[in-house]
């Protein structure tokens, strides 16, 4: 038996392995299902409503509609992303028969969709309806808590994504694949570059404030005037 030891490891030795090397197993169409549902939440979440948080940003004191910019790629590209994505979690869940909604990553899954489709509805509301016979003039409270609401979205969904790459895949996979590095860094140069561009695009509030100003006192002085902000 020990004879055949030596052996094993020479011919470990001579393929270039390890003797003690684990085997690498193909995903499972479970395994396949979750990693697609954390690539889709992923990219919705973390790539595409930043980037359509950005163009709002960096864009609004331009010469041009950022709006519709804004709109499309919050809305129509990025909806059906997270739809899709989130079914398959919701599907993988299904699949573990361990009920839905009864752990952190669940729950945050579930009122992340809720908080999306309300910041879509409330941000229609906010560039449609600012009333400013009410407000007269500035900018109405549901467009700064669209805003917020936007900023506390994206702070929760890296926290979810955070979640899901250092716990919830090895909880939901046994842990027979580990997250590759390169997902994780991933994750973070996405939270570092989003909070750093956001933080640099609010170097352009004065010169926003400073065109509201303008067009409200065009507004003042001609109330068929068509300066306006958004």
């Amino acid at each position: 038996m020990h004879g055949m030891g030596e052996a094993g490891d020479n011919g470990a030795a001579a393929a270039g392995t390890s003797p003690t090397a684990t085997i690498s197993f193909p995903l499972s169409e479970l395994e396949i299902r979750a990693r697609n549902h954390a690539i889709l939440c992923t990219i919705g979440f973390l790539i595409l409503l930043p980037i359509g948080a950005l163009v709002a940003r960096y864009s609004r004191t331009l010469p041009y509609k950022w709006f519709w910019a804004h709109w499309i790629i919050q809305l129509v590209i990025t909806l059906p992303i997270i739809g899709y994505g989130w079914s398959l979690g919701y599907r993988t869940t299904a699949s573990l028969e361990l009920g839905h909604f009864v752990d952190p990553h669940e729950k945050v899954g579930l009122a992340l969709l809720v908080l999306y489709c309300i910041q879509v509805f409330g941000g229609a509301i906010a560039h449609f309806f600012k009333l400013p016979t009410l407000f007269r003039g500035h900018r109405p409270p549901h467009s700064y808590f669209h805003a917020i609401l936007g900023l506390a979205i994206f702070a929760l969904a890296q926290w979810q994504v955070h979640y899901g790459l250092f716990t919830e895949w090895t909880f939901a996979t046994g842990g027979l694949h580990k997250v590759p590095e390169s997902a994780k860094n991933a994750w973070l140069a996405l939270v570092i570059v989003f909070w750093v561009l956001y933080a640099l695009g609010l170097a352009l509030l004065p010169r926003q404030y400073k065109q509201e100003s303008q067009a409200r006192k065009a507004r003042k002085a001609d109330p068929n005037s068509t300066s306006s902000f958004t």
